[in-house]
């Protein structure tokens, strides 16, 4: 081993010098939220195709009176960890809710998506478990799977036989469990899996089967309920609020049991703050509205179909996305910054989504829709695009 160097952050220095020869760096800008559009860095306005606000909920009335009213009467802060005194009546009665609505048996809420997933992956495994993982989940996921200390496989994206395969092979090894983890809707490729036939594969070999379905809550399923919904043999749901919902948080759908053992064993609930009562509040009202908003939802898919034929037109290929999440595949990451920045000109928000978000190679123009853009909103997007492919 080098001695270490004279200058303490030379490491740094580096790795960002090494981001910038890649055309990977990233950084902030503020934007801020008008509807469908977004004024960026307080000047330009711009058609926001980047944001996962898929029913417009976080400008919807009644969310925001709710907000409002937990706010005015339990205060701005929750002030302790749940296990301490920050479990308000609100709390217990927000999870409730979540659980009735979705149809399990208990529901958990936490912090965000990310800390969810993040800290109930390492809970239920321990060093001598074995996790089983699409090959495209959530980096959430991954984090969760490593820090488990479990031995921590890939099976190939939507690939049943492969699972099957890992699992079958697995079966003669000796974990102290199995743990399978998907998405239901895949957030860089809008991909779906097939949930029912995972399902039946993993019960057959007494694995555990783990689902984040983020970005399908609210937007895909009966009433909106998800694309686990009502699937035998999962079990347990991640659902986020800073979706579909236009709040914050994250909730877990689980049994009395697991939930009971998260509580008194899950790091990543047990000492961290809980959601202030403002938040539980949006939550609470969305979950109300959502089951409700059919018509938001056949206008979702009215956007998408509109979105994809011109996407396809003008000479792009999106992959197997079937959702609101549609990947203008480009390939090289100076193209997909370049076409980033020329959508901006042209008055869009359409992010360029580079590896090591994305696999090396597939570098894309990531777009989101949602309920609330117009057709003449989609209309012109497509048009810039196709100038782009002619020009």
């Amino acid at each position: 081993m080098g001695s270490v160097s004279n200058s303490k952050d030379q490491f740094i220095d580096e790795a960002l010098a090494n981001r910038r020869d890649q055309h990977r760096f990233r950084t902030l800008r503020s934007l801020d939220p008008q509807g469908t559009t977004v004024v960026s860095d307080g000047e330009k306005e711009l058609i926001n195709f980047s944001g996962n606000d898929y029913l417009g909920l976080s400008k919807h009335p009644d969310v925001i009176d709710r907000a409002k009213q937990y706010a005015d009467k339990y205060g701005a802060g929750s002030t302790a960890s749940r296990l301490i005194s920050g479990t308000y009546s609100i709390h217990k009665k927000l999870e409730q809710k979540l659980a009735d609505t979705f149809g399990w048996e208990g529901s958990l809420v936490f912090n965000s998506g990310f800390q969810a997933n993040s800290t109930i992956i390492s809970t239920l495994a321990d060093r001598h478990a074995l996790i089983l993982a699409d090959k495209l989940s959530h980096n959430s996921l991954l984090q969760g799977s490593l820090s488990s200390r479990a031995t921590f496989r890939r099976f190939e994206h939507n690939s049943l036989e492969d699972l099957e395969d890992q699992l079958a092979h697995a079966s003669k090894e000796d974990f102290s469990r199995i743990i399978v983890i998907s998405e239901s809707l895949f957030s860089m490729d809008g991909d779906r899996s097939n949930l029912e036939a995972i399902a039946e594969c993993t019960e057959s070999h007494n694995a555990w089967l783990f689902v984040d379905d983020a970005h399908a809550v609210g937007v895909w399923g009966k009433n909106g309920l998800g694309l686990a919904h009502g699937i035998e043999g999962i079990d347990m749901v991640l659902g986020t609020c800073g979706k579909a919902f236009g709040g914050f948080g994250a909730f877990l759908l689980c049994s009395d049991k697991v939930k009971d053992y998260l509580i008194n064993f899950c790091p990543g609930f047990i000492y961290t703050t809980a959601l202030p009562p403002a938040v539980i509040g949006t939550i609470e009202a969305a979950a109300e509205l959502i089951p409700d908003m059919d018509g938001a939802r056949e206008q979702i898919r009215e956007n998408i179909e509109m979105m994809k034929t011109g996407i396809h037109d003008a000479g792009f290929e999106t992959g197997n996305s079937d959702s609101q999440i549609i990947p203008i595949l480009v390939g090289g990451e100076q193209e997909t910054l370049d076409l980033a920045d020329y959508l901006e000109e042209q008055g869009f928000l359409a992010t360029a989504i580079r590896p090591p978000t994305v696999p090396k190679g597939s570098a894309r123009i990531r777009i989101t829709l949602s309920s609330e853009h117009s057709a003449s909103q989609i209309e012109t997007f497509v048009r810039a695009l196709k100038d782009w492919s002619n020009g």
